[in-house]
């Protein structure tokens, strides 16, 4: 058995950011489109009349400021509101491995790793580009990695599923060093034309370098403590588009295939869970939960994670101990926790201990404990 450590991480995001007010303008002429469209129709009551939308409701509601997009006209163009993501042929590498290789190339240079000291890929996200091959085996194909590579699909908290499966396969003697990657096109699935959810998604891709600790030579090492998992079925929140759509007679056009949830009852059954499952881990693991400098969460409702940590602190965090990175990013499931760590790890002192968390669909939720070294 070996010890664990990761020894880099790496954040590529698009060049494109969309902000409230954007999105809001597109929105209200939808809206307003097709409330003039249909009037007949609502003034006979049979159907309801759309709502506007605005920039004060979505931070209020999320604390949303603006999004990484991968394609922006397509996504503010109203009689669309989908981005614009062209078909590539089959020997041109995916756009999912496209920002794989961009993140991976930071992350190995964080650690001073090239891909020759690399034994495996994981491709952990919330929603892969095709069923097979697998995007990890393009991406190791793509980064000249010898060794093998796999998916996996835990929604939002792919990236602690993915970060315990590599550090096991580490620990094992499996392999030396892991990339494990989360390539996250939210938009891609997103409604844009639904007042509750339209604001949620960025675009982002982060990823992570695990590696034995003998072998590590990074000055950014942060030692694997403990990881601890979670899932419990829910319908609360859905994305039901795949390859049997088209076997239905309701055909794969339908907007129930893409991404849904039951707001409020995700926030009243989430946050606890969160909450009891970290709190809980730390016990395990005999650390008083005052020793813990930060707290990674999953980037997804600003409230959600308020919340969470005044459970688990007894009193409202500050923005040292929960750093917020979706005023910018917005929700960009898996990676978001992981873009909290990489954008808010180098002022804390060696020896300090924080909490790597994600939650979401499932239900599901990880708990990844670090120290750094």
């Amino acid at each position: 058995m070996f010890d664990v450590v990761i020894s880099g991480t790496g954040l590529y995001h698009p060049p494109y950011s969309i902000s409230n007010e954007e999105l809001v303008t597109s929105f209200n002429t939808f809206v307003e489109c097709y409330n003039r469209k249909h009037v007949l129709s609502i003034e006979e009551g049979k159907i309801q009349p759309l709502v506007e939308s605005s920039a004060a409701f979505i931070e209020k509601a999320s604390g949303i400021k603006s999004r990484f997009v991968t394609d922006k006209d397509g996504i503010l163009d109203p009689e669309r509101m989908t981005p614009r993501v062209p078909e590539r042929n089959n020997e041109q590498w995916s756009i999912l491995c496209e920002m794989s290789v961009k993140a991976a190339k930071d992350a190995l240079a964080r650690a001073g790793r090239t891909s020759r000291d690399i034994d495996g890929v994981i491709v952990a996200c919330s929603n892969l580009q095709r069923a097979y091959p697998a995007i990890a085996i393009e991406v190791q194909a793509a980064l000249g990695i010898q060794g093998f590579g796999f998916d996996m699909n835990v929604a939002c908290s792919s990236a602690t599923f993915g970060l315990q499966t590599a550090a096991n396969c580490v620990r094992l003697g499996q392999a030396r060093a892991i990339l494990l990657i989360d390539p996250e096109i939210c938009t891609g699935h997103l409604n844009f034309r639904d007042r509750d959810s339209h604001f949620i998604f960025g675009d982002a891709c982060t990823a992570m370098l695990i590696e034995r600790t003998d072998l590590a030579s990074s000055s950014y090492q942060w030692e694997i403590v403990g990881s601890k998992l979670v899932t419990r079925f829910s319908n609360n929140i859905r994305n039901n588009f795949g390859f049997l759509n088209r076997c239905g007679e309701e055909g794969i056009g339908a907007l129930d295939k893409l991404f849904m949830q039951e707001g409020r009852k995700v926030f009243k059954e989430v946050c606890p869970m969160v909450a009891e499952l970290i709190g809980g881990h730390l016990h395990e693991n005999a650390i008083p939960i005052e020793s813990i400098k930060r707290f990674w969460l999953h980037q997804a409702n600003l409230n959600m994670n308020q919340l969470i940590t005044r459970k688990l602190l007894g009193r409202d965090p500050s923005i040292d101990e929960a750093p917020v990175i979706l005023d910018t990013y917005a929700n960009t499931s898996s990676a978001g926790s992981v873009i909290a760590f990489h954008l808010h790890q180098d002022d804390l002192p060696s020896g300090s201990l924080g909490v790597l968390s994600s939650f979401g669909a499932g239900y599901s939720v990880g708990s990844v404990i670090l120290r750094k070294r």
